[in-house]
């Protein structure tokens, strides 16, 4: 994808494949805002509307290769070490996001012979649920859970950080403790998301 009209065209895609925005923003790398605005731009019910402030991200060469996404993980495996170092403490789940950041979580958790919890976020049902109900991210019953346990977070990446906003809040609430966040790409620039420290391999940042 090179330009705003090719991703116009990939939005609609995936629509016609029936993923609700959530999905399609996870899919693109986007925010769901971005990804909202692609899909009624290209309704044309959008006319002089100004383009949110935002930068898509393609990382198939890498999601594509078994081989590839193997080292990038067993980089962030690296650089959770370092964190974990730095606050003298260890990991006893690493927790993946759904979609992308499943494989990269399973191969932190090999690296450091842990569990692998994966969670739902909340935006990729929330239009089943109708725009006026507020949809939870959920933590999957075919994994490890999070009760009492010290997490890692993995994603591809971070966007807005809603996303790890939510993650961390069920995290609390199962009565886990969120003590890293790993991701490929950070697009939100902050060093820590609900006082939880972020590593990334990439962080991107805008020159307006």
């Amino acid at each position: 994808m090179k330009n705003v009209n090719d991703l116009i065209e990939k939005a609609i895609e995936l629509r016609n494949r029936g993923l609700r925005s959530g999905e399609i923003a996870d899919e693109l790398n986007i925010s769901r805002e971005t990804a909202t605005w692609l899909l009624t731009r290209a309704k044309k019910e959008t006319t002089g509307a100004q383009a949110p402030k935002d930068i898509f991200i393609d990382w198939s060469t890498i999601g594509k290769s078994s081989s590839r996404l193997m080292l990038i993980a067993t980089c962030m495996a690296d650089m959770v070490e370092e964190v974990l170092n730095e606050m003298d403490t260890n990991v006893d789940v690493v927790v993946g996001i759904a979609l992308s950041g499943v494989p990269l979580a399973n191969v932190v958790a090999y690296q450091y012979g842990v569990d692998l919890a994966v969670i739902h976020p909340g935006k990729h049902r929330s239009e089943e649920a109708g725009k006026h109900h507020q949809t939870q991210a959920t933590v999957s019953e075919n994994y490890a859970d999070v009760k009492g346990k010290r997490c890692v977070i993995v994603d591809d990446v971070i966007t807005t950080g809603s996303t790890m906003e939510e993650t961390i809040k069920l995290i609390e609430d199962q009565g886990g403790e969120a003590v890293a966040i790993a991701v490929i790409i950070d697009k939100h620039g902050a060093d820590t998301i609900s006082s939880v420290p972020v590593k990334h391999l990439i962080r991107i940042g805008r020159v307006d």
